[in-house]
């Protein structure tokens, strides 16, 4: 079995569990890509009893690796997005962090979790993705998201107006801090904290949430995925910041942005203990008496 790792900054109690990683992937005989920067920080830190290698594109895990693994929290799971793209390759969420909707397999989970991977225990959950299309070819090849878009002004001293259109027809013009274009997967992410709903993950749809709307009668709004947003943004300063995901493009307020579905989705791999709301539930408290 062909794996590959990527991570970032761990603690030195994390170390263990990587450690473990390493030692039970070599035992089933594959070998083991680590994305180059994460390598060169594990050296030193972790031994490998086979010489794993090095990546830096995809180009170079494409039909060489069956699983990538992702070390860290959610914002690592998102980084490794542009890495795995239309590859199909699944990704596997190892949790070192405190929330982990994406990350779900707790670090005290991993040698189980790697023996289930290995008897076929699992499924493959297929996430949508948004894309962003410009004039100005914003973020290149990687200009998709698992998680959203977000429009958010540049500065504190005022507000963006967003004009929003959903299949050419006018839905609102928004004074607020922003705007969140959120998927399925991410309406448990920046959407949630701004009131957004929370939409099952194969749900055909998008949710578009003001963040703190100057008007207190807007509220998020959930549409088909296969529609077409346009969004338009004016503001005192003429700039605004747009996010995909964890990366950020400062853009003048003469671009239009279009947002629709992705015509690829990205793999994440699910455990046969876990499901979309056992994780709501253990990372939200639901059903928690908290009176106490």
């Amino acid at each position: 079995m062909n794996v590959a790792l990527y991570g970032k900054l761990f603690t030195r109690d994390d170390a263990f569990y990587i450690q473990g990683l390493i030692d039970k992937l070599e035992t089933t005989g594959g070998q083991v890509f680590i994305y180059e920067p994460f390598y060169n920080y594990l050296l030193g830190k972790v031994h490998f009893g086979q010489q794993p290698v090095p990546f830096t594109k995809q180009s170079e895990i494409r039909n060489a690796i069956q699983f990538l693994f992702s070390i860290g929290g959610d914002g690592t799971l998102l980084d490794t997005i542009t890495l795995v793209g239309n590859t199909g390759i699944p990704i596997i969420g190892i949790n070192m962090g405190r929330l982990g909707f994406l990350s779900s397999i707790s670090k005290e989970e991993i040698i189980p979790a790697i023996d289930e991977i290995i008897s076929h225990q699992y499924s493959i959950d297929q996430r949508t993705l948004l894309r962003l299309e410009t004039s100005s070819g914003l973020f290149g090849d990687c200009n998709y998201a698992l998680n959203d878009l977000t429009v958010y002004k540049k500065t504190s001293v005022s507000m963006l107006t967003i004009k929003t259109y959903i299949n050419d027809e006018y839905l609102n013009t928004y004074w607020a801090d922003g705007l969140i274009v959120a998927t399925p997967t991410g309406s448990t992410a920046y959407s949630l904290s701004c009131t957004g709903p929370i939409l099952m993950p194969h749900a055909e749809n998008f949710v578009i949430t003001p963040i703190a709307s100057h008007n207190l009668t807007v509220r998020p709004i959930v549409i088909p995925d296969i529609s077409i947003i346009k969004i338009r943004t004016e503001g005192r300063g003429k700039e605004c910041f747009i996010g995909l995901d964890s990366r950020i493009e400062n853009v003048d307020d003469s671009i239009d942005l279009i947002v629709r579905k992705e015509d690829f989705t990205i793999n994440l791999l699910q455990m046969s203990n876990k499901n979309f709301f056992k994780t709501i539930r253990e990372k939200l408290n639901w059903g928690l008496d908290v009176r106490n």
